[in-house]
């Protein structure tokens, strides 16, 4: 065989063995690999389906659109704020062709963003007459 030959066959070999090698070094989970960490993933919530009925177009003059701020009063709410006070940032004008007004749509929200985050309360140990199992000393 000649020199050029081999060399091009080398060539052609090494350009199969560099992907093959890239994907062997592969993440077995490459989702973990976004700069979130699992804790962060699993505390996330989905207050955009909250505020859906809210609108996305930007206004000229207000900070965000009424969605993002719909959001953000959610998020609020669910941390401890109160729906009011997180909504108060809010116009209380009637939108011709809108359900309520931007304010009472965040209040809703917010309401429901703090309902979901309250933790549901379990029955203890107890049935119907009291406490179940032995009561008195053994």
């Amino acid at each position: 065989m000649s020199t050029n030959r081999l060399l091009g066959i080398l060539a052609a070999l090494s350009l199969l063995v560099v992907p093959a090698v890239a994907l062997a070094a592969k993440p077995d989970d490459p989702g973990k690999g976004n700069g979130q960490s699992q804790s962060a993933k699993s505390e996330a919530k989905a207050y955009g389906k909250l505020c859906k009925t809210e609108s996305k177009k930007h206004v000229k003059g207000e900070k965000g659109t009424a969605f993002s701020r719909c959001v953000k009063a959610a998020a609020k709410a669910a941390h401890g704020e109160s729906p009011k006070a997180a909504c108060k940032n809010l116009s209380k004008k009637h939108v011709k062709g809108q359900k309520g007004t931007p304010y009472s749509r965040c209040i809703v929200a917010a309401a429901k963003a703090k309902k979901q985050q309250e933790p549901v309360e379990t029955p203890g140990p107890t049935g119907p007459t009291g406490p179940t199992g032995p009561t008195g000393p053994a």
